[in-house]
């Protein structure tokens, strides 16, 4: 394992050993956009591959991708986690092509239904996925901890990468983060805080439901921060215009176009971590009256 500044440090070395100006980099659409900016800045050729219900579309992987960077426990920003199918179908793709798939696993402790999904990384046989996570999610996004644990024939030349680009990380915070982690403070915490989530994450499905005439249909998801409700079909919004009169009520939405560099899937990201429960529902009826919807389904006052 090599500790890292953060998730985003752990794709910057991982791009400084593997990528070369004109790499081909394959990534989900819609997706993070921040991974998909720093691979350009390193001179990869970057290639957006649309996902659906089942994550990566693999027949849309280009032959020539030498690496693949995917959110397959809850794929960022739709929700959805990759099937088993899937996974093995890109597992064998990448033992094929001799290329490497990088896993971002950045909140799969927030996990509401079901068994605990294994990740790509313990599925794979033969030296095929780089793992990478960090604490920003289930501690505070200040807390610029993250991680990576690598295939043993990379390990040598990312560690190289991490001495070169700062020595080591504030070891005064890794050493009381791990002493939170030994002490069995940071299990309890993520029991407490996902038990929140839960209650959260239903409360705004129910509201897309119920109060917004039928105009956003909620992506499926049981894991994570945020919900992603897409447009439903035959309904013509101006989603900008959504944004920009939610942000006046103090309401702060993205569209699914902040994250798509090509995807023409329209629908909110919203997101719920910094929110108090008790505001979620006057959140949500705030953000329908955004799309001029009558507040009857949430009660109270018109």
């Amino acid at each position: 394992m090599i500790v890292t500044h953060g998730a985003q440090q752990a794709f910057d070395l991982i791009g400084r050993v593997l990528i070369e100006p004109g790499t081909c980099v394959a990534v989900e659409d819609p997706g993070y956009p921040p991974a998909r900016q720093l691979f350009l800045s390193l001179g990869a050729r970057v290639v957006s591959v649309p996902v659906d219900d089942e994550g990566l579309v693999m027949s849309a992987i280009p032959r020539t991708a030498q690496l693949i960077y995917v959110t397959p426990s809850h794929q960022f920003p739709l929700g959805s986690p990759m099937s088993l199918q899937r996974r093995t179908a890109l597992l064998e793709w990448a033992e094929r092509r001799g290329a490497v798939v990088i896993e971002d696993d950045y909140d799969s402790e927030f996990r509401f239904e079901g068994r605990p999904l294994d990740p790509l990384q313990r599925l794979d046989r033969t030296g095929r996925v780089i793992y990478v996570g960090s604490f920003s999610k289930v501690m505070l996004p200040a807390l610029r901890v993250g991680f990576l644990i690598a295939p043993a024939s990379l390990q040598p030349a990312l560690r190289s990468a991490k001495r070169l680009s700062d020595w080591h990380g504030e070891l005064h915070t890794q050493a009381a983060l791990a002493r939170f982690i030994d002490q069995g403070l940071l299990a309890r915490h993520i029991r407490k805080v996902a038990r929140e989530y839960a209650t959260r994450h239903p409360q705004i499905v129910e509201a897309i439901q119920i109060g917004f005439d039928g105009r956003l249909r909620p992506v499926p998801s049981v894991a994570g921060l945020h919900v992603t409700a897409e447009v439903a079909s035959g309904v013509s919004l101006d989603l900008e215009q959504v944004v920009r009169r939610a942000e006046a009520l103090g309401v702060i939405v993205r569209t699914l176009a902040d994250f798509s560099a090509h995807s023409s899937r329209k629908g909110l990201v919203i997101g719920y971590g910094t929110i108090a429960t008790d505001r979620i529902q006057e959140g949500m009826r705030r953000l329908a009256s955004c799309f001029r919807i009558n507040h009857r389904a949430f009660g109270g006052p018109q």
